[in-house]
């Protein structure tokens, strides 16, 4: 189905063309532009956080990831060597509902995710799609958790959210060659990347709109990377026979940087009260006592990574959100300074004229 209220772009992708005399030089293409990860296995990437954009809305936030810096410093090439995430919330509500709407004691929350056109390398259509429709049901999963919905019975609450840019999952050299995780690749780790965009966001617009919550959730991502021994092996202090391993554990990781994860995972982690609301595990995983295979990684461990790249994220928030109390603070003082300037002026005029 097409919208046809909208004249609708090209169908192909909208980033730069790659021309063929690049192509040729396959080899030192690769060499000169694809990026490494520079950062430490538990270092995160910088964030942006700020609420309070949208005038017309509740509450609001703005996300932003900031690049990886690439060990490649070479730039041969308009093309970015690595993709970001680029998110704006908008939080609608609490309104009360139609009343053809049946009672409900409790808060009804909706949720929405939406990608822009221009967000991906892929061109992305205008109505939603069911990539789109998933991330809704896992960011309203993690929402609920925190929202105390009896305090607005028949009410709703509109959480939507709009990706102006979003994670590839993989560098763009490697998306023909694409396969699932059994197989070796980074199939949907860019959606993982960015759900935990989404918690971290939603999070922050509905404090913001002043929706009592238990507690702030903050969205983390860590995952299982394979490097070749050939290529850039990893040295594990306390491994068996302080040999070279192949599989190493990494928080925040960026899938451009990365073009064979074993395992991705995602969480929505409430700090204060130790629970997590939302997990999302993508990958070939074994249980703990399997965990041999990937050099004594197993899910447990995956999951504290994630934790603790949420509990990095969570320090962000944090600080968006008091200085988002401060400013409203700070303007409804002034605000009341001046009605009370305007009353004694008011007051001093009419026993002037008495």
């Amino acid at each position: 189905m097409t919208d046809r209220r909208r004249s609708n772009g090209p169908a192909g992708g909208t980033a730069p063309p790659v021309f063929t005399r690049t192509l040729q030089h396959s080899t030192n293409l690769n060499s000169a532009l694809r990026p490494y990860r520079s950062r430490g296995p538990k270092e995160p990437r910088k964030v942006y956080l700020k609420t309070g954009l949208t005038p017309s809305a509740s509450g609001s936030a703005y996300f932003e990831l900031e690049p990886s810096p690439s060990l490649n410093s070479k730039r041969t090439s308009l093309i970015a060597p690595a993709s970001s995430l680029k998110l704006t919330c908008n939080v609608h509500g609490p309104r009360p509902l139609p009343r053809s709407a049946p009672f409900t004691p409790h808060l009804l929350l909706s949720t929405s995710i939406k990608f822009a056109p221009f967000a991906s390398r892929q061109r992305r259509a205008y109505l939603r799609d069911s990539a789109e429709r998933d991330l809704a049901v896992h960011l309203e999963t993690a929402l609920k958790g925190i929202i105390i919905s009896d305090r607005w019975p028949k009410s709703g609450v509109d959480v939507v959210i709009t990706v102006l840019e979003a994670e590839e999952d993989c560098w763009w050299a490697d998306e023909a060659g694409q396969t699932d995780y059994s197989h070796g690749g980074n199939s949907g780790a860019g959606m993982i990347s960015t759900l935990s965009g989404c918690i971290t966001v939603a999070s922050a617009a509905v404090a913001d709109a002043g929706i009592d919550c238990i507690d702030l959730v903050s969205g983390g991502v860590a995952a299982i990377i394979h490097h070749p021994t050939t290529k850039n092996p990893k040295q594990r202090i306390g491994s068996k026979e302080n040999k070279l391993l192949e599989y190493e554990m990494v928080i925040d990781p960026c899938p451009s940087e990365h073009n064979d994860m074993i395992a991705i995972c995602v969480v929505g982690y409430l700090e204060a009260r130790d629970e997590v609301t939302e997990l999302w595990i993508k990958g070939c995983m074994s249980n703990q006592a399997g965990a041999d295979v990937l050099d004594g990684l197993g899910v447990d461990n995956l999951m504290d990574g994630a934790i603790q790249a949420a509990q990095a994220s969570r320090l962000v928030l944090i600080d968006a959100i008091k200085e988002s109390t401060e400013s409203k603070v700070q303007k409804s003082k002034e605000a009341l300074s001046t009605n009370m300037v305007i009353k004694r002026a008011g007051k001093d005029g009419e026993n002037m004229t008495g």
